[in-house]
């Protein structure tokens, strides 16, 4: 599945894969977030990590009739407030799709798998 932009020089079809490559990459660069978690279920009760190079795995990408919502699973640092990093998330994300792609973003749905202390690798 693709998302269509039109600019007056062309069509553009952006890969959801593409999108979540960029989401995963703004939400990074937030404080107090120690990575993505992966989409799937839970093991034993402890949510996966995910590697720099398999972000896009943690994001979900839903392109329903024009509008593009993002569901984003993230593990945060204990010690932080998980509502400020997750709305920072939301901000980050959707400010960074805007600029790079020029894709509107409807919705930044954040599901916080799990919590990191410094002792847990």
């Amino acid at each position: 599945m693709t998302v269509e932009l039109t600019t007056p020089l062309g069509k553009i079809d952006v890969t959801e894969d593409v999108i979540a490559r960029i989401a995963g990459g703004a939400a990074m660069e937030v404080f107090g977030l120690v990575g993505m978690a992966s989409r799937k279920a839970l093991k034993d009760g402890i949510a996966e990590l995910l590697k720099k190079d398999n972000l896009s795995k943690g994001v979900v990408v839903h392109n329903q009739n024009g509008e593009v919502i993002l569901d984003m699973h993230i593990i945060v640092s204990y010690g932080v407030k998980i509502s400020e990093v997750a709305g920072n998330v939301q901000r980050r994300v959707r400010y960074t799709l805007e600029q790079t792609v020029g894709i509107d973003v409807s919705a930044v749905n954040i599901f916080v798998q799990g919590v990191r202390t410094d002792r847990d690798t």
